[in-house]
């Protein structure tokens, strides 16, 4: 594992990195798809001033918009991943599932969908089939309808088999807002799970890499563990799921947005033996690897019991856990303290660990 205590440390590993470009970077890299530094830089530089800041609202997982009725949320994601096959999931069932999770993560019930494919020639039909298939059932399973829809294809060697856009909408079922600007002081931190399953699982596939253990990414539905915290009634303040960069750039996005401390206990968040076995062979911080079925929850301390609780009683939150607190001790900060009671500032990744993971 990377050296935390080091004062350059950014989780970046060794192995498999994209490095910034040179030149004054005026060219788009893999790294600008990262979800690190320089993503953040394509958004403030370029799709913010062109479309307002306003437009973009918060910059949650999905924007919420005022309706007569009710307040709905929308979302949009494009899914790359290579290979789209791996142990535990595919990139239909990424697809609907992240989509999905982006409308949770606001405090929305997940409506409606739409699926538009980029298909490469000469993709075998038996392999379309099989991603449809599992987009349908992954659709049928988190209890949403695809509803509209295009196809495109392109020539051979352009696509990389099948790029897939999903864009969704949902209705607000939060009693009170959700998001970063409801972060408080004092609040608790919980992860729904361990984290690093699905980056090392679409590793470990690419590569073709031998390891002890099974490793399984986690990809999946989070609608319904989210309705079951709305309806035992716990305040939850904030949710963000933990996909490009992982839980420390979730950390640093949140505590940027909230302009407090989040600080989070490095021995407290669970980490499986495969992932942490995998991670320490290619030289990445598993903080930092992405999940497709982990989500972290902000809210007030005296909820904890009552959160973990129904998160424990669901499979997908089995392993949830408390791994940090809000306070403001270093506002618009991420810390990270170790075992040894050492400190660090987290920052966005500069490369991309693992390009093409999701």
């Amino acid at each position: 594992m990377p050296d935390l205590n080091s004062s350059n440390s950014t989780g970046a590993g060794r192995w498999g990195s994209c490095p910034l470009p040179e030149g004054g970077g005026e060219l788009i890299t893999l790294a600008h798809g990262s979800g690190g530094r320089l993503t953040q830089r394509l958004i403030d530089d370029i799709f913010v001033p062109a479309f307002g800041k306003a437009s973009l609202a918060s910059l949650e997982d999905a924007a919420t918009i005022d309706f007569p009725g009710s307040e709905l949320a929308f979302t949009t994601d494009s899914f790359v991943i290579h290979p789209l096959f791996f142990s535990g999931g595919d990139i239909g069932q990424l697809a609907i599932s992240g989509t999905v999770n982006d409308l949770a993560m606001v405090g929305s019930e997940p409506l409606f969908l739409s699926v538009a494919l980029v298909i490469e020639e000469g993709l075998p039909i038996a392999v379309l089939k099989q991603v449809v298939a599992s987009m349908a059932e992954t659709a049928r399973a988190a209890g949403v309808q695809v509803v509209t829809g295009d196809t495109k294809v392109v020539e051979r060697g352009k696509g990389d088999g099948v790029f897939i856009t999903t864009s969704g909408i949902g209705r607000r079922i939060s009693p009170r807002p959700v998001g970063s600007q409801q972060i408080c002081k004092g609040d608790a931190l919980i992860v729904s799970g361990d984290v690093g399953r699905h980056g090392m699982a679409v590793m470990v596939a690419r590569e073709g890499l031998k390891l002890e253990g099974e490793l399984q990414s986690d990809v999946a539905s989070l609608n319904g563990l989210v309705t079951e915290l709305f309806n035992a009634g716990i305040a939850v303040h904030c949710m963000r799921d933990l996909t490009r960069g992982g839980l420390a750039t979730a950390a640093v996005e949140l505590a940027e947005a909230c302009q407090l401390s989040i600080n989070l206990n490095q021995p407290a968040i669970p980490v499986s033996r495969p992932v942490q076995a995998a991670c320490e062979l290619l030289g990445l911080d598993p903080h930092f690897v992405a999940n497709e079925g982990r989500f972290l929850c902000l809210l007030p301390a005296d909820q904890v019991d009552r959160a973990l609780a129904i998160l424990h009683s669901h499979p997908l939150g089995a392993n949830a856990a408390v791994i940090g607190s809000v306070d403001d001790t270093h506002p618009g900060w991420a810390m990270l303290e170790s075992a040894y009671g050492t400190r660090q500032k987290l920052s966005r990744l500069a490369g991309d660990q693992l390009p093409r993971i999701c």
